[in-house]
């Protein structure tokens, strides 16, 4: 669908996200081609799932693609799943004691930091049209994905 919309807007913003995502992908090696798959067999000690694009405009206008997996179709953790978040409230605190002892306060955003996590779940995709030239090759997912 959002190529469709990018054929009506004359524009192709949609596609270059779509490229920007895979390119990404590619580039933190998360998954590892095991080649074409013509037989459509399964792998062996692994389970497939699916994947599908998630499109987003992005409060400054970029235009955001990610390929996310099923994650409901893998078991959940059994140890404790935790991610921290900041409190608007304890930002302020460290700005306040920052200018209070003359300090310089950085900011940053790691984008795409997920990708640096490796996947314990024995998990593979057949890669389908979101693909491209790789469209129809045995996919088996090496790093963490949405």
């Amino acid at each position: 669908q959002a190529l469709e919309i990018d054929r009506a807007n004359g524009n192709d913003a949609w596609q270059q996200s779509e490229k920007k995502e895979r390119d990404q992908l590619k580039e933190y090696d998360t998954f590892i081609d095991k080649g074409p798959n013509p037989n459509a067999r399964e792998l062996a000690g692994y389970k497939k799932i699916d994947l599908h694009f998630v499109y987003a405009v992005k409060h400054d206008g970029r235009y955001k693609s990610r390929i996310v997996a099923g994650g409901h179709l893998t078991d959940a953790p059994v140890e404790s799943v935790y991610s921290g978040v900041v409190s608007l409230r304890g930002v302020r605190f460290c700005i306040f004691l920052a200018k209070l002892n003359e300090l310089q306060v950085w900011q940053m955003d790691v984008g795409n930091s997920y990708l640096e996590a490796f996947t314990k779940e024995k998990v593979y995709v057949i890669a389908g049209p979101e693909f491209a030239e790789i469209r129809g090759h045995v996919l088996v997912i090496n790093k963490a994905l949405y």
